[in-house]
């Protein structure tokens, strides 16, 4: 395949509009203070800090290897930029998405850029791009008096971008450049395998900075010191936030004893998970941990699963059976949801704490057990209690040492320790290799109020492991989960702020640029369709036309749905 056309030739109604959608991906969330290019947080830095930072990276590295630091952050952006473009026009071909490489780069405040010419063959592995570039602000101050180029975060972003696109190690290399007297800036792009490994800019790519190999050495040692004194002390929990360090604190002090603990909380903070952590971390771990629901098991069957059953205590039973807390001898037993138990299930489990022995249905002789009781509910206990509906002597012995497990909007900086987490055991369990968590992705988490707890967020994060693309980042839309927007702002046509709300609008300009009528109803019939997530007659509500007239349309406009979005049929 091969494309010798000109970025600078007249530019059609599919590249204005692809331009057009490039500018709402800037989104400014100024109630916020936050900056949005898709789902990637941005900042916005004056050129100043950015030459500074520059020179400041000179002076620490020299000018070799901060070229090459400039480089690598500059192919990283590329490479993002690239998988942001492809994700926001799928069907648009190759050489289209390659020339958007500009734009992006032009709406980030970077550089004017233009391609001036386009060859590639990428089943024989060839490719050959020039371009030109003007408003550099790399370009406005040179690294020192030897006049070399100096754009090579910019040369980055183009090496990062192609190879991202095609699949195939490309590297640019600056030939001229505004710092050094020319005209305009121009660089060159071919495989590395054409340049060679040995050539100066391919080198670029390869950290060979020895100081910095070893301080990425000591803080990962640094860093799994830290884990490994964490995982000591938390063991299979995870969490950092002061509220969780408090929980565990209490625990610490109860794990060394038999002590009854109760433990509180919304359901699905993760109590089942505490309780196997006093379990594991007091003197009866190498001993049974029996867990039992209480609110699982049907009030009849209560006292046989507890406490055990006879021979012939009742019609069926044919043989003896032990129950949960002659399992759990010697070692600890879990009652969660507490408040489900029956009056009856209540004084038996009273007895058991109080004189240490159990019966079984249908037996006359009491059997002796040494167990602890971890117990947990989400019930207001002492609400039950003045109810009735839970005995005072029982809670008493249960809650000798409680222990109130805070909800997750309450443990803000547990999310993102325990999301990771998640991710992983999820990947190890569907078998999946998916990227990490987008920006707006992070946010979205930091943002939501979890009202199901740790049990949701693991949930939800399993989900978007089987959701995202192989080897792709999870996205907000894989998270089931969303933040406002009502108070975005994006880039109109002519460079200014548009605000706009849940109900997002085009602005007329941008319409128009689509050429005619025909194309704004097929745009609108397709953004009502996503916004629908392919419900057809959702998205008709939405166009508040009925489901037949949407139909007419759609086949009309030869609109089609696919699995991920709305596209047009070719």
């Amino acid at each position: 395949m091969a494309d010798n056309s000109s970025y600078h030739e007249t530019v059609g109604r599919n590249d204005a509009a692809h331009s057009a959608e490039l500018r709402r991906l800037l989104r400014f969330r100024q109630k916020d203070g936050q900056i949005w290019l898709g789902e990637h947080r941005a900042v916005l830095l004056h050129a100043d800090y950015l030459r500074g930072l520059r020179r400041e990276l000179v002076d620490t590295l020299g000018r070799t290897r901060a070229a090459g630091a400039l480089f690598r952050m500059g192919f990283a952006s590329g490479k993002a930029d690239a998988a942001l473009v492809r994700s926001l026009l799928p069907d648009a071909p190759l050489t289209d998405i390659m020339r958007l490489g500009p734009d992006m780069h032009g709406l980030e405040g970077l550089v004017v850029g233009r391609v001036d010419r386009l060859e590639m063959d990428l089943s024989l592995g060839r490719f050959h791009a020039e371009a030109s570039w003007q408003s550099s602000w790399e370009s406005e101050e040179p690294f020192d008096d030897a006049k070399e180029p100096t754009c090579y975060s910019q040369t980055g972003y183009a090496s990062g971008y192609i190879t991202a696109l095609i699949g195939l190690p490309v590297v640019f290399k600056e030939v001229s450049c505004l710092s050094c007297g020319a005209f305009q800036c121009n660089i060159v792009g071919r495989p590395v395998s054409d340049w060679g490994a040995a050539d100066p800019w391919v080198a670029l790519l390869q950290p060979d900075n020895i100081g910095s190999e070893l301080n990425k050495l000591t803080e990962k040692v640094a860093h799994l010191e830290q884990r490994l004194i964490v995982q000591r002390s938390q063991g299979s929990l995870v969490g950092v936030s002061r509220n969780f360090i408090d929980a565990l604190a209490l625990l610490e002090k109860a794990a060394p004893t038999t002590v009854n603990v109760l433990l509180t909380g919304e359901t699905g903070v993760g109590k089942e998970a505490f309780a196997r952590w006093l379990h594991t971390n007091g003197p009866r771990s190498d001993k049974p941990f029996i867990a039992v629901n209480c609110g699982a098991i049907p009030h009849e069957l209560v006292e046989s699963e507890l406490f055990g059953v006879e021979a012939g205590a009742f019609t069926g039973s044919k043989s003896s059976r032990p129950g949960r807390f002659e399992r759990a001898d010697s070692g600890t037993i879990f009652l969660d949801e507490l408040g489900e138990l029956s009056a009856a299930a209540q004084v038996k489990l009273l007895r058991v704490l109080q004189e240490g022995e159990i019966d079984r249905l249908g037996s006359v002789n009491p059997t002796k057990i040494d167990v602890r009781v971890i117990s947990a509910t989400n019930v207001d206990l002492a609400q039950a209690i003045a109810n009735k509906r839970f005995r005072s002597d029982l809670y008493y012995r249960l809650s000798a040492f409680p222990v109130s497990i805070p909800p997750l909007r309450e443990r803000q900086a547990d999310i993102l320790p325990l999301a990771e987490t998640f991710l992983r055991r999820a990947q190890d369990q569907y078998g999946r290799n998916v990227g990490p968590l987008s920006d707006m992705a992070v946010m979205a988490l930091l943002s939501y109020s979890w009202p199901g707890n740790v049990r949701e967020l693991e949930n939800v994060l399993s989900r978007s492991v089987l959701l995202a693309d192989e080897g792709g980042d999870i996205g907000i839309e894989h998270l089931g989960i969303s933040i406002t927007d009502d108070n975005d702002a994006i880039v109109g046509r002519d460079g200014q702020l548009r605000t706009v709300g849940a109900d997002h609008r085009d602005d007329a300009g941008d319409l128009l640029s689509l050429g005619g009528l025909e194309d704004i109803e097929k745009l609108l019939i397709q953004r009502a369709l996503e916004r629908a997530k392919g419900n057809v007659s959702s998205a008709a509500k939405l166009l508040k036309i009925s489901r037949a007239k949407l139909d007419y349309r759609m086949k009309s406009r030869n609109i089609v749905l696919t699995n991920k979005r709305t596209r047009n049929a070719l």
